[in-house]
């Protein structure tokens, strides 16, 4: 996933609804990065950002400033992959379960981050802390996600 979102944000692209219900998976375990009906280009500028002014947002997935702003980055997308493998690794379990999208949006506000999914190794919860970090500028871009990971 996270090299498919590599190659997504080398060539430009802003997904802008990365989940996991839009990962398609082989019968040999190969992910592929699906649904790209919310995705843009951006402009050649690496710091480029798309800005959208109507439509829903999958609020659970999406980081604070792209909510408040409706601003979307590569950065936007890194904080969603956070929320991907938080899903992956809780087998699944719904983004701040029963949560309405207001509190959500409240709780992540105030700081709130999702706790770490039963079994999870250190140093993956500490990439998902990392990809959730208020500050854009802050959070890891795919590439050093790619290399945290292999």
């Amino acid at each position: 996933i996270a090299s498919g979102m590599k190659y997504l944000s080398d060539m430009g692209y802003v997904h802008r609804d990365l989940a996991a219900r839009n990962i398609l998976i082989n019968s040999n375990l190969v992910c592929k990065v699906s649904d790209f009906g919310l995705s843009r280009v951006l402009e050649d500028d690496p710091e480029a950002a798309y800005t959208t002014r109507g439509g829903k947002i999958p609020i659970r997935w999406t980081s604070p400033e792209a909510i408040a702003y409706r601003k979307f980055t590569s950065a936007s997308d890194a904080w969603s992959y956070g929320i991907v493998l938080w899903e992956v690794m809780s087998y699944g379990e719904r983004p701040y379960w029963e949560m309405s999208n207001q509190d959500v949006i409240k709780a992540v506000d105030e700081g709130y981050r999702l706790p770490p999914p039963m079994d999870c190794p250190a140093a993956l919860y500490q990439l998902m802390l990392d990809c959730w970090q208020k500050d854009r500028n802050n959070r890891p871009k795919f590439e050093q996600i790619v290399s945290i990971l292999d």
